[in-house]
């Protein structure tokens, strides 16, 4: 038995929450911009993926009109850091609703480093950034897709393994339903199967 759902009748804040709970584990980009006049800001964004490969694109989402959104349309910059489990309750607590021009960095204590290619801060103890101009924005109701162009990456020694970041020693986070977070738990390693490979190769059969 199944259960229907009509966002019309629900409404935008119970649909959003039903969602947000089977949508789920939802990567977080961990956001770092400032603001025209330099100030830096820091916030969690769970609506996060690879937009494009060539050339390398990533996108967020932007619920309402964030201090995230207000910077990169004012100076086209952004970088986001993966948000890591050591970090936990400071990414949480860089989501606080801080007046503008607070700094995150600063109110609750995340260590920050220059980037290479653009002006926004990276976060210091991420083992990852990526340093981003923006390619484009694109309204859609209350939200706005924030797409950026990877112009410049880091990646910390410890987490790679062979040329390729270990999933084990990244440690991101994500988030779940309600006020859910999820770790890395079992990891399963499963090759995509080539056309050429298939016959005989029946899921019944695996």
């Amino acid at each position: 038995m199944r259960i229907d759902f009509d966002p019309e009748t629900m409404g935008p804040v119970p649909f959003y929450k039903l969602l947000t709970s089977t949508i789920v584990p939802r990567p977080i980009a961990w956001v770092s911009t400032v603001s025209g006049d330099g100030a830096a800001n820091l916030a969690p964004h769970s609506f996060f993926t690879v937009a494009a490969v060539d050339p390398p694109i990533v996108q967020f989402t932007s619920v309402g009109r964030k201090d995230s959104l207000r910077n990169v349309e004012d100076t086209g910059e952004f970088v986001v850091n993966l948000a890591p489990e050591a970090l936990f309750e400071q990414v949480n607590a860089t989501a606080t609703n801080f007046p503008h021009g607070v700094s995150e960095f600063e109110a609750v204590g995340v260590a920050q480093e220059p980037s290479a290619r653009v002006k926004p801060p990276r976060v210091a103890g991420s083992p990852v950034a990526l340093e981003c101009v923006v390619h484009g924005t694109l309204g859609l109701g209350n939200s706005t897709v924030v797409l950026g162009r990877v112009v410049h990456a880091v990646v910390d020694d410890e987490v790679m393994v062979d040329g390729h970041a270990e999933i084990s020693r990244l440690r991101p986070l994500s988030r779940l339903g309600k006020n859910e977070w999820g770790t890395v738990g079992d990891v399963r390693d499963l090759a995509r199967i080539r056309y050429e490979d298939w016959e005989g190769r029946g899921l019944e059969q695996a």
